[in-house]
């Protein structure tokens, strides 16, 4: 019998730093059970081959094949898909409904979402998740920002959309750089809903354990 997953998950990186910040985001929603939908740019390939020592091969079948293993992934768990795969679920609001998470955002994709662009898949998803008012959380990592990119912003905001720039805290006292990518993910996780242990919430009872 094929295993059940929970309602899938988009999740797109695009080609601004923090690739590590993605590619903990797959893993955590691997381990919460979560189908996982996942879109990479060229730009986040290269990227994630100057940031992290993964190795990730472009084409979407291989590309799930190795995400699978790397995540411990069930058969079928993780799905891929190219910049034109027009015939992939997200790329139409008659698909399967899915939350999506572009983390990294760079902005230019920033962008091209604020303006409806729908150049490539990862900029039709997004489309879609407006129009048909779904969960759409996008994770900018981008210092100084400029007005566009706080005009941006803001007119994503007022759809709806969660801008969460990767910003971690410290209150939680991080010993590791794993520990502040966790913190991000710990809050886009919290944005959907999805129960996790990387980190307590703010005022929790301390663990028995």
């Amino acid at each position: 019998m094929a295993e059940v997953f929970g309602p899938p998950v988009t999740v797109a990186l695009t080609g601004a730093s923090g690739a590590q910040y993605g590619l903990r985001l797959i893993e955590a929603l691997v381990a919460a059970n979560r189908e996982v939908w996942v879109m990479i740019s060229k730009a986040a390939h290269l990227v994630i081959a100057t940031e992290t020592e993964a190795e990730l091969p472009a084409r979407p079948e291989r590309l799930a094949e190795t995400l699978i293993e790397r995540c411990g992934a069930g058969p079928g768990q993780i799905r891929c898909f190219g910049r034109e795969d027009w015939m992939a679920p997200v790329a139409s609001g008659s698909g399967a409904s899915s939350a999506m998470v572009i983390c990294p955002c760079s902005t230019g994709t920033l962008s091209a979402v604020a303006c409806g662009a729908s150049n490539n898949l990862i900029e039709r998803a997004a489309d879609v998740a407006l129009k048909e008012r779904r969960r759409l959380i996008l994770v900018p990592r981008e210092t100084p920002l400029s007005a566009i990119h706080l005009e941006h912003m803001l007119t994503l905001t007022r759809q709806g959309v969660v801008v969460l720039p990767a910003a971690p805290g410290f209150y939680h006292r991080p010993a590791t750089v794993a520990d502040m990518v966790d913190f991000i993910v710990a809050r886009i996780l919290n944005q959907l809903g999805i129960e996790h242990r990387l980190m307590p919430r703010w005022g929790a009872a301390p663990s028995a354990e």
